[in-house]
């Protein structure tokens, strides 16, 4: 949170022509001590800031320095208040709502400008967002998290050095160091059980850059073709996009995109029931079959 008390610094120090070390260390709930180590990180950064001693002394931008009262325009705060809301709504917190009015941000400055709202809750709230604090308090910290794994290949128990917390395709993950398989891993939140924030401390360690890029994540070396009634449109249209398909003469919609992933090719396509058929790859169509009449025998003697 660094970055965003310094962010804070600064922002109260254009709004007021001076101010002390001890009114910034109450209002940022830190020490003195590191008041003055964040005076000094920006001065670093280019910022001309005075420090004066005795009665009326205190930290002040250098007098003469041009400097924009407002560091962002109000459609760029709007957008920094909409995403800090989102976190809100999934944490379960106040904590992202607390730092606005740290920042000095008045809702009369965006109150006209609130056109967006980005709710990132889900149905294991309640479950996720204490998930979510306690990571986010291991990473701050740097302390060991440990957990139960439940993964595709299996069961595990993972002991991480906790650095990122991630939400990309609709779900949240945790990136970390894994003493186990000596790498960076990434790991899904609702797949983690029994977690756990140890005590000891984990050194500090050169962070790869993680790659925000869907792409990247999977190696996608099955190309798919399938067949699917008119009526499946909106759902190919909202889930791959509408290059994904094209028209054919008689109104059905020829499907190809590239998976990962056999058993997700699977139950994705089976989640159309009768409204598609696997064209290719051509084995994966006699696979199908097998788990379509797997299905059959466990109704046929029920009806």
């Amino acid at each position: 949170m660094k970055i965003d008390r310094l962010i804070g610094i600064l922002s109260v120090l254009l709004q007021q022509e001076k101010v002390t070390a001890p009114y910034l260390a109450d209002k940022f709930e830190v020490s003195r001590r590191t008041v003055n180590r964040d005076i000094e990180d920006l001065c670093k950064a280019g910022i001309p800031l005075v420090t004066t001693q005795g009665s009326g002394g205190g930290i002040s931008i250098m007098e003469g320095y041009k400097l924009e009262k407002t560091l962002l325009t109000s459609a760029e705060m709007q957008a920094i208040l909409t995403g800090l809301k989102s976190l809100d709504s999934v944490a379960g917190t106040s904590r992202y709502r607390q730092l606005m009015e740290k920042l000095d941000v008045r809702s009369t400055t965006l109150a006209s400008n609130s056109h967006i709202v980005i709710d990132l809750s889900s149905y294991y709230k309640t479950t996720l967002a204490p998930k979510i604090e306690m990571i986010q308090d291991a990473i701050e910290n740097r302390r060991y998290i440990t957990f139960h794994y439940y993964a595709p290949k299996g069961e595990s128990v993972r002991k991480i050095e906790p650095s990122l917390l991630v939400f990309q395709w609709s779900s949240w993950y945790v990136r970390g160091y894994c003493t186990d398989r000596e790498d960076h891993r990434l790991f899904k939140l609702n797949r983690m059980l029994e977690l756990k924030v140890l005590p000891e401390q984990f050194p500090e360690r050169e962070e790869e850059p993680y790659e925000l890029n869907a792409d990247s994540a999977y190696d996608r070396q099955i190309p798919v073709k399938a067949v699917f009634v008119p009526e499946m449109r909106w759902r190919l249209i909202e889930e791959y996009g509408a290059d994904s398909f094209t028209e054919l003469e008689d109104g059905r919609l020829l499907f190809q995109f590239d998976f990962a992933d056999e058993e997700n090719i699977f139950s994705w396509i089976l989640s159309f029931a009768d409204k598609v058929e696997l064209l290719e790859p051509a084995r994966l169509r006699a696979r199908l079959l097998n788990i379509a009449e797997g299905i059959r025998s466990k109704y046929k003697d029920r009806q």
